[in-house]
Formats: C-alpha cells, structure tokens, sequence
C-alpha cells in the first residue's frame, strides 16, 4: 500500500507526548480567563492569544535547545499546544461564551412591566437552562463580588453542565464530519489553508533558527511591533505621536445622495490583517476587495433608483442576500464531496468490499468512518432530546440545524479555501433565515424563545468551531504528527472548554459586573418585537436570498469552467460584512493584494518566497506587542491600547 498522504507518524518528531498533552490543558485556564477580558481577541480566524502563547513556548524552546536538547519542545508537541488552545479559546470567545452567557439572566434581571417580558415570554424559557433568581443575578450585573459561595454556585451549576453537554455534542457532530471530509479537502483538492501557514512555518523543526536569524521576518516585525510600541504609550502619553492604523473615515466626505447612502467605509492598515492576506490566493484577494466595494455599489445604486425608501433595501446589512450565498457555498461544498460521501458510506459499512482500494483504505484516517457516522448519529440524538426538552418543536429541528451545519461548513470551506483574517455572519443564521422565509406564526412563541438562547451560537460565527478543527487535521498532516491521538486530544479539550470558559467569565463578571454588552438585549428585544408584532415572511427577502444563493452558484460555476476568471465565489458573501469586519479589514487586503501583485510581476515566485518571513513577521509583531498590552490591561485592571479595531 502506498504510504501518499499517511498522516500518521510513530517516530519521535510526530509523537504527541504526554508532557504536551498536560501542558495543553493546563494553558486552557489561562488563556480562556485573559480571552474573556479582551473580546476581541477570538473574534480573528488566527487566534491572537493562542499565537502569542506559542510565541512564548518557542522562547523557552531556544534555551531548552541550548541547554538541555534533550528536554526540547517538537514542533508534534508545539502544535498539539496550538491546537488545544485554538479550540478551547474560540469556546471562551466573542460569539461563543460571552454571548451566551448574557443570555442566561437577561430576561429575568431587565424585565420591567413596561416591556412586558414577563407576560410575553417568561414561560417559555427553559428554567434549568438559565439563571432567574435576581439575587445572584445583583452580583453578575452589578460586580464587585466573587463568584465562589454556594448560591452563586449553586444557581448556575445546572445551566453550566446542561449548556456544557450541549456544545460538546454540536462540537463533536463537526469534528466527525471534519474526520470524513478531511482526505477529499486536504489530499484530493490539496486546498492551501492560509491559515495554519504561520504556525507550521514557526514550529518547523521546534522553531528553526534559520527561519528566525531572517532580516526579512525581524523588518516585518519591527515594523509592526514599532508601531504597537509607540502607539501603545501615546494611550497613556498623549504627547508620543500616534502611528494612525485606523487614518481615515471615507464616508464622510461623501455628503451628496446617492454617494452618501454608501455609508461608515473606514479605510485602515493592520500590519497583521496585511500579513494574513498575503497568505490568500492572490484571486482571493482581489475578490474580497472588489466584492466589498460592490456591496457598497448596490446600496449607492438602490438609493439612486429611489429604492432607499424600502426599509434595509437592498438587504445588505440584514443579510439576506449574503444568507443565501453562504448557503450556496455550503451547498456547493456538498455537492463536490457527493463521491467522496459515497465512497465513505462503503467502507464504512462494508458495501464495497475492497478494502485494498487506497480510496476507500480509512485505516489511515484520524478515525474510522462507521466511528464517525456513529458519532454524528448518536450526537445528533443527543442534539435533539436537549431541544426538544428546550421546548423546540420536532418539524423545526431538521430545518434549523440543516441551515446551520450548512451554514458552519461553508465557513470551514471558507477558512480552508481563502483563509480570511476574520469570518463574521452577524445576523446570518438559522433563525433570521427562517423567521424571513416562512414568518413568526408557523414558528410559533416557544421556538422562537429556544432560537433567543441559540442566539449564542448564532450571532455571527467569527468563533465557529468546525474550520479551527478541520485545520488541526491539516497541520498533523502536514507535520506528520500522530492523528489518530490528536483526535483524542482534541475531544478531551472540547469536554473542558466550555465549563472552563464559563467559570472564567463568570468569575470575572461577578468581579467587574456586566452592564455594557448588548448580546442578552439583542436576543430577547428581537424575541419581544418577534412575539408582540408577530411579523409575517418578507417577500423581498425571499427573493434576495435567492438572488444571493444564484449569484454564488453561478459565480461557481464560472470559476470551475474557466481558467481566466478572477472572482472566486466565496469572496462574495465573506465581503458582505459590512457593518465591521470587512469595512475594517477591506483596505489592508487591498494593499497586500498589491504588493504581492507588485512582487509576482516584477520579481516572481522566487522573490516573493523570499518575502514570506516579511509579513509572517508583520503578523508575530503585532501579535506579540499588541498582546502584551492586552495582558498588561488585563493583570493591571486598567484600559491599554488596543491593536485590533
């Protein structure tokens, strides 16, 4: 049998080791309780936090490689700790821990006679899900308390295991299917994942001092740790002149209609966000650049047209073009996994009966395919009691979680594929799709109450679980490092990383209090105006995300047929974000898609490898300085300089 693609490695380079395991798990605590104190630190495809962690591992590596090579890291071991922090961190994000928390007591602390919350919905909330004794809830809100006595405990213990069961279950349905889609992706379509390329490069070798002795990666990081430095001390010394990152607001020199419609169109360079580009698929690139300014074309041209007046016309910042093509993308990614999900269901219920064919040999695979099948199925069920219980009608599950793990796997296909510095789909879900496709009255008040809580998951995805799993398979591909038991790392440390993250950002609110974020406002004010005006399905939006889902679809096929088109498909719904990731992000893709246009014209592939450590080291600077602000804010209890947005 050939070994091609064998992902699997018993010698010591590849060997996951307990030591790393250990390690791994006991970074999980803090990292997650400085990840809940700076939000957006997991709101980034490259977590921050997780990077700067292994930056300081390497540190240590240098001295263990010096004195003690024995006792030196592997890059297996390093990446294990990049991957078990990559998976937990997200868990204790922006769209993950810190929405769903706030979810949990909203209704019940800020329920006044004027909202009517109480008559309108209380019954339908699940109590063993959520925390209604205002009591407890004081000392969450207001702060300057602790956490550890025994009716805080006490009161939150049963949502944290019931929630805890809940998105290990939903993790694990994406890290089976991650199992079964991995070969077709990562071996048959050999796809590039941008993403991992900086952690696979910094690890090479357990951190390879040629690649750190280059004057290119040390020009790039100063340039961007330079920067964080100096503007880093202007927050506290205003008379150190700022570095401007974020210089100019384009929008406001458009005053006239139809040009003043187009809106906030911030024009900022992120030293890191120029890094990751780089990394993209120069085609890639240039969409996501040329899509957003087409956004932005579509909403000067409806209010040219006069059809400004149309409420959220032409349905850009509600989403339901960019919720159509999304689920073209995940349509799309099924539809050329059709073989490969047939050849999968033979072997792994024996239909084929030739197990020596390399295509159907899952012996090499980090899992079995019936283990995984059965994983999914029995997870799955599990998914479905615990809705059910939630009071989730049965007819809506199927809908509901179908647009969802549709949704997460163009996401992944999305991050494998382009690479992204950040995937956001605010207000791109299951639950806005369906209450704009088929209305408020079929769903009924008690679904519409369990989609309030799954607001927590769906509110705009940046903290997707499923493209930082797939992405943990390619790297022990590409590193040659033991799968199989990565796999099993992988799903200890989703078992602990939700009751970890909750305990952190429990602890810290109940020290801080939690008076500013808006997730539990969002959720159940839409829950009030969904119960009380009862809206019915909106025709237009019917349309646009049809028009959305036929715009991919054909942008797909062009891209599939002809060698000469430029604007690949998915660019198009990731470049609809335009209420903030993408307005923040679009320039700075802008400038490295033209420098490294500049430098495959001018110098090619040769030269343009050459400049790889310049924006890897764009990316370490402005990780390692910017972080170190944030820790410093976070151990001091005092606002620092932020370096992301």
């Amino acid at each position: 049998m050939s070994n091609k693609g064998k992902i699997s490695n018993s010698g010591k380079e590849g060997k996951i080791t307990i030591r790393a395991i250990i390690l791994s798990m006991i970074l999980v605590i803090p990292n997650s309780f400085i990840s809940v104190q700076t939000p957006t630190a997991t709101a980034m495809s490259l977590v921050y936090p997780v990077i700067f962690n292994l930056l300081v591992l390497l540190t240590i590596n240098i001295f263990l490689k010096r004195f003690l090579p024995k006792q030196a890291f592997t890059q297996a071991e390093m990446l294990t700790v990049y991957v078990v922090l990559s998976l937990t961190t997200i868990v204790s994000g922006l769209d993950m821990v810190q929405v769903l928390i706030p979810l949990l007591g909203h209704p019940f602390y800020y329920a006044t006679p004027e909202n009517e919350w109480q008559s309108l919905f209380w019954r339908y909330i699940p109590r063993w899900l959520t925390v209604d004794n205002l009591k407890v809830l004081e000392g969450y809100y207001k702060g300057e308390t602790t956490f550890h006595t025994i009716n805080h405990i006490k009161a939150w213990a049963k949502p944290i295991i019931w929630w805890s069961a809940f998105f290990f279950m939903l993790m694990m349905v994406m890290l089976f299917s991650n199992v079964i889609i991995r070969r077709k992706w990562t071996e048959e379509e050999k796809l590039s994942y941008p993403i991992i390329q900086l952690p696979l490069r910094m690890t090479e070798g357990g951190g390879s001092a040629k690649f750190y002795k280059n004057k290119m990666l040390w020009i790039g990081f100063g340039i961007a740790a330079g920067i964080d430095l100096i503007n880093g001390f202007h927050y506290f010394f205003p008379a150190i002149p700022l570095i401007p990152t974020r210089s100019i607001e384009l929008g406001r020199y458009f005053t006239e209609k139809p040009w003043s419609s187009m809106g906030w169109t911030p024009i900022c360079f992120f030293p890191f966000i120029i890094g990751i580009a780089t990394f993209m698929p120069l085609n890639l690139s240039f969409s996501c650049w040329f899509f957003y300014l087409l956004w932005k074309a579509q909403i000067i041209k409806a209010d040219a047209l006069g059809l400004g007046k149309i409420p959220e016309f032409p349905y850009v910042y509600y989403k339901s073009q960019a919720s159509g093509a999304y689920i073209a993308v995940g349509f799309f990614a099924l539809w050329t996994l059709r073989r490969h999900l047939v050849n999968v269901f033979k072997i792994a219920f024996g239909v084929s009966g030739n197990n020596s064919d390399e295509k159907l040999d899952d012996s090499r695979e980090p899992m079995r395919y019936r283990t995984a099948i059965i994983g999914i199925l029995i997870c799955m069920i599990g998914i479905l009691a615990f809705c059910i219980r939630a009071g989730m009608s049965l007819w809506i599950f199927p809908i509901f979680f179908g647009i969802y793990f549709t949704i997460s796997l163009s996401i992944a296909r999305i991050r494998a594929e382009l690479g992204p510095p950040v995937n956001e789909l605010f207000r791109i879900g299951p639950d806005m799709i369906m209450v704009q496709t088929i209305g408020t009255r079929p769903i009924g008040p008690q679904n519409l109450s369990v989609f309030s809580l799954f607001w927590s998951f769906n509110r705009s995805n940046r903290c997707n679980p499923m493209p930082h799993q797939i992405e943990g398979l390619k790297l022990a591909e590409q590193s040659k490092m033991d799968s199989k038991r990565l796999v099993k790392v992988m799903i200890a440390a989703t078992a602990i990383a939700m009751p970890v993250a909750m305990w952190c950002y429990l602890y810290a609110r109940y020290h801080y209090g939690d008076f500013t974020w808006n997730a539990g406002y969002e959720a159940f004010n839409r829950l009030q105006n969904w119960i009380y005006y009862q809206p019915g399905a909106e025709n237009t939006a019917r349309v646009l995300i049809g028009v959305g889902f036929g715009a991919v679809m054909l942008l797909s096929f062009l891209h599939t047929r002809f060698v000469w088109w430029s604007l690949h498909p998915v660019a198009y719904p990731l470049s609809s974000s335009l209420n903030w990731s993408m307005s923040w992000m679009w320039s700075s893709i802008f400038v490295s898609w033209l420098i490294k246009s500049l430098i495959l014209k001018h110098g090619g592939i040769k030269t343009y490898r050459k400049t790889v450590p310049l924006f890897m080291g764009l990316i370490i600077g402005d990780y390692l300085v910017g972080g170190i602000w944030n820790v410093l804010g976070v151990l001091l209890k005092i606002q620092t300089y932020t370096f992301w947005h």
